[in-house]
């Protein structure tokens, strides 16, 4: 048994970060679904940025699109949702045979929205509609302005996988709107089987304090980080509140390790799937992470659900100056502006890429 099937049977969802039609077109991702246990897939700007420039598999449908006189940005997301949509129908029979649980693909509302609430709730609820794909997840950040946002679409029944998290504060808030989106959904009797993730970022802690720390300590902010937040998962899951949801026919909105490809090279390349292997959580990572852990990774210890060392670790940091809540908010806010770059990249390619296939 290889390690990315011993990791799925042990109760962790892997997915892939990464799509282009030629993954999809070659077989490629329906041999990971087979040979590795992968079991969704997310995307982002940057992600479809490098499939429309490196790829004229996209040229005769944007050539299609320019006929119809679509603008950029509702021509990406006909690209999008086409890849996406492909790839869900590949994983339909997981999401049917776990009931919503897994099988999930995820499409980004724009970055630009990441402060502003209304207009990301109208966008979520537009994108769910015009996919028309149940396994379909809609991605809204966890920003202060967005938690708002994450209610509302879950109210709506709208699917969402939660992004841009990097605390356990952080993802509490992300669970607290979940939970009252459901129970607002209760109270009005409609349908509890409506699916999410919260999405925490780890990689970017360590990347954060790389020239700080002493060889030992590295990719251990990270770790700790999430060991802390996987302790308040599980207390969200033992909660009362929580098991009044499950018991009326909700599913958990798991935890789902995001940014797992490992940045410093003094890392093994599998580090951050073999530290954060634990049961009801989602690891999200890019292709050659993916490959690399199902050819040498290992499934060692488990995370604890009390987060062990956690408080040992990051006490140890806390010591070195490092300010914990202060360094989750910029990288959340680093992470929203960053978003934002790669979405301007992404148009500013679709306008080239239309530009010259239009003069040809």
């Amino acid at each position: 048994m290889n390690p990315a099937v011993q990791l799925h049977e042990i109760g962790q969802s892997l997915w892939l970060d990464n799509i282009t039609r030629g993954l999809l077109a070659s077989g490629t991702f329906a041999h990971y679904i087979a040979t590795l246990s992968v079991t969704g897939l997310t995307s982002n700007p940057t992600i479809f940025d490098k499939a429309l420039s490196g790829s004229a598999d996209y040229d005769e449908q944007i050539l299609q699109l320019l006929a119809q006189g679509i603008e950029p940005e509702p021509l990406f997301f006909e690209l999008a949702i086409e890849d996406l949509s492909k790839a869900a129908g590949l994983l339909r029979p997981i999401w049917d045979a776990t009931e919503g649980v897994d099988g999930w693909v995820s499409l980004e509302v724009s970055p630009k929205l990441a402060h502003d609430t209304a207009t990301t709730i109208d966008m979520a609820k537009a994108l769910h509609a015009q996919a028309a794909t149940p396994n379909l997840f809609i991605k809204i950040p966890g920003t202060p302005e967005g938690i708002p946002a994450i209610e509302e679409a879950i109210f709506a029944g709208v699917p969402v996988n939660v992004t841009l998290l990097f605390s356990r504060e952080h993802y509490l808030a992300a669970a607290a709107a979940y939970l009252r989106g459901l129970e607002r959904r209760k109270e009005e009797g409609l349908d509890l089987n409506v699916g999410s993730v919260a999405s925490l970022f780890v990689s970017r802690w360590d990347g954060a304090v790389m020239d700080q720390v002493t060889d030992d300590m590295r990719g251990q902010l990270g770790v700790g980080i999430a060991k802390r937040t996987y302790a308040a998962y599980q207390s969200v899951l033992a909660s009362d509140r929580w098991k009044a949801l499950a018991a009326a026919g909700a599913n958990p909105q798991r935890l789902l390790w995001a940014s797992t490809g490992t940045k410093d090279p003094a890392l093994p390349d599998t580090f951050y799937i073999e530290a954060l292997a634990a049961p009801q959580t989602v690891n999200t990572m890019p292709e050659g992470t993916l490959k690399a852990f199902g050819d040498h990774g290992t499934v060692g210890d488990l995370l604890p659900p009390d987060g062990g060392d956690a408080a040992e670790l990051l006490a140890l940091f806390m010591a070195d100056g490092v300010d914990l809540d202060a360094l989750a908010a910029k990288l959340q806010a680093d992470g929203a502006a960053s978003f934002v770059a790669s979405w301007d990249e992404l148009i500013s390619t679709i306008e080239s890429k239309s530009s010259d296939l239009a003069k040809a």
